[in-house]
């Protein structure tokens, strides 16, 4: 999981969940610290025909990667450790080590956050919750298939997967006990187990969200091909359409509702809607500034604003007074660990490539996958695909998972002439696919509140995970090529 940084700091809005972490103990505590130190020591003075500052980038890399699969310390210190050897050991200069930072990356997820913070204070996602809700349907049915289609709304003004389930699982508490069920009950479980599961989905299907935010600025980065708001958003949308009705029929199919309707039917939503009042000086704000920014990130093919500097200069203006929302405690509350993690996971690509470590990886590690993504797009997306979910078995952080692979690919696409932008989508959507509970900080959020077991991730995960790779094999070679993506 992301290492317990949560984009999005506790607002009034936002109440917080149980811990969702637990360090490692005793003897694994032991055993984690030793391979953090020893593994990079052995490799730095490993006797072998490569050339020294790609050996040494290889000895921090190790340190940065056991670091952040081990969780011994914050992700964000890993990392900033890592950059700051490089630059303290001579392999690189300050301005290749501190690289990330200088990237708009980073700045993005900032803005993205500030944008996020000012969603959750003002309300605003609740209420839209709710009224999408009641014109959809009354039944447990239209409910479920209202929290999913919210839940995807929310990540055009949301972007945190995390602060979605948070402010969702507010709407879905009220709505279970108004079906008179609890923890353990199928409602329940069907409900908080496809609102947490298709958060991490629609976080990789619209750039929003810290993984996706940064897939993209590494693709643009080192695969130097243009990535778009109004692209990616265009690539996914035959998906984000078909993931949204299979989510709820498979919920349906696993988790039968005990009852049809909640008392009182519609009236339930209706007096929820009353209890609101009428829209606040503060949700017209807010909801104008989430309407300019999206707005702005969908007509980006005509204006090529970059989508970092509308985030950044949205999430900005939120704090302004009179205009925005946010005052500078809710500012001081963000967690500028992410933006730490972010930039030091984008200053390692920098790192492997400027000292020649990355043609070695791509030559190694990926050789195998380099014949695969070549010509066939069934063949390549499959093995592109499953490929990103099984390593992400391994290295459970998606930033992390995304920032040391991306630059890898994108180093390969360019050796045999293959659309970058064609791979690291395809790439990126493939961390999505989850079946364990470390794999993402979203699902242990999820998790927190009791209302389903690891059994249901592990089969709603499983489930989704084909079926999301199903559709992709039909987009890829199809839609995106149409909107001139791998062609």
């Amino acid at each position: 999981m992301s290492g317990g940084i949560s984009p999005l700091a506790t607002t009034a809005a936002v109440q917080p969940v149980p811990p969702v972490r637990q360090g490692l103990q005793g003897n694994a505590r032991a055993a984690a610290w030793t391979a953090l130190i020893a593994v990079p020591l052995m490799t730095w003075f490993l006797p072998i025909d490569v050339e020294p500052r790609a050996l040494h980038a290889f000895a921090l890399m190790s340190f940065v990667l056991i670091g952040w699969m081990t969780q011994v310390l914050e992700p964000a210190i890993i990392g900033l450790v890592g950059i700051y050897l490089a630059w303290a050991l001579g392999v690189v200069p300050f301005n290749v080590a501190f690289a990330g930072f200088s990237n708009n990356t980073p700045w993005f997820l900032y803005g993205a956050m500030l944008f996020g913070a000012m969603a959750g204070k003002s309300g605003l996602p609740r209420r839209l919750a709710f009224n999408v809700m009641r014109r959809i349907g009354s039944t447990y049915s239209r409910l479920l298939l209202g929290l999913i289609v919210t839940d995807f709304l929310l990540t055009l003004v949301v972007p945190s997967g995390i602060a979605r389930v948070v402010l969702m699982a507010a709407v879905a508490i009220a709505v279970i006990e108004a079906f008179g069920v609890g923890p353990g009950s199928n409602i329940g479980r069907g409900m908080f187990i496809t609102l947490t599961y298709t958060a991490t989905i629609f976080d990789k299907m619209v750039i929003a969200g810290a993984a996706s935010i940064t897939a993209r600025g590494l693709i643009e980065r080192v695969g130097m091909v243009e990535v778009l708001w109004s692209h990616w958003a265009l690539a996914f949308l035959p998906v984000d359409l078909i993931t949204i009705v299979i989510a709820w029929r498979l919920t349906l199919r696993f988790y039968p509702p005990e009852r049809d309707a909640p008392a009182g039917g519609a009236a339930f939503l209706d007096a929820e809607l009353r209890r609101m009042g009428p829209l606040s000086g503060m949700e017209k704000r807010a909801a104008v500034l989430m309407v300019l920014a999206t707005g702005l990130w969908m007509t980006d093919f005509i204006h090529h604003i970059p989508a970092a500097m509308i985030g950044m200069g949205v999430g900005l203006l939120s704090v302004m007074p009179r205009i925005g929302v946010l005052d500078i405690e809710d500012v001081r509350k963000v967690n500028f660990l992410i933006i730490v993690f972010v930039g030091a996971a984008i200053s390692t690509g920098d790192i492997l490539r400027e000292t020649g470590a990355l043609k070695v990886l791509t030559d190694s590690a990926f050789g195998w996958l380099q014949p695969f993504i070549v010509g066939n797009a069934w063949i390549s997306t499959t093995v592109l695909y499953w490929t990103a979910f099984v390593y992400h078995l391994f290295l459970g952080d998606e930033i992390s998972m995304l920032a040391t692979s991306i630059p890898v690919l994108m180093q390969a696409a360019h050796t045999h002439g293959v659309d970058p932008l064609m791979l690291g989508m395809v790439w990126t959507f493939g961390a999505g696919g989850k079946i364990f509970l470390y794999q993402t900080a979203v699902l242990v959020v999820g998790y927190s509140y009791g209302y389903f077991t690891p059994k249901d991730m592990l089969r709603m995960g499983f489930a989704l995970t084909v079926i999301e790779f199903l559709i992709l094999l039909l987009v890829v070679p199809f839609w995106w090529p149409f909107i001139g993506i791998g062609q």
